[in-house]
């Protein structure tokens, strides 16, 4: 799970640098920002899924043990 934050902190870290050579150079490329930010919104989603359904199996479990041993 933390290499999947790792990730999302590079990608993060990318757009945003990428973003500011851009506002330096005086480009506008809205296009393309907007573009790039779709892709950060699905993979944001994505991680988020992914990380709900892992810990919403092992919750469940967790209960069904709980709920077994009373």
């Amino acid at each position: 799970m933390s290499g999947a934050l790792a990730y999302l902190y590079t990608v993060v870290h990318v757009v945003h640098g990428r973003l500011e050579l851009q506002r330096a150079e005086g480009r506008n490329d809205r296009g393309a920002t907007a573009v790039e930010y779709g892709l950060l919104v699905g993979l944001i989603a994505a991680v988020i899924i992914t990380i709900v359904a892992t810990l919403g199996t092992r919750i469940a479990a967790l209960f069904t043990i709980v709920s077994d041993q009373l």
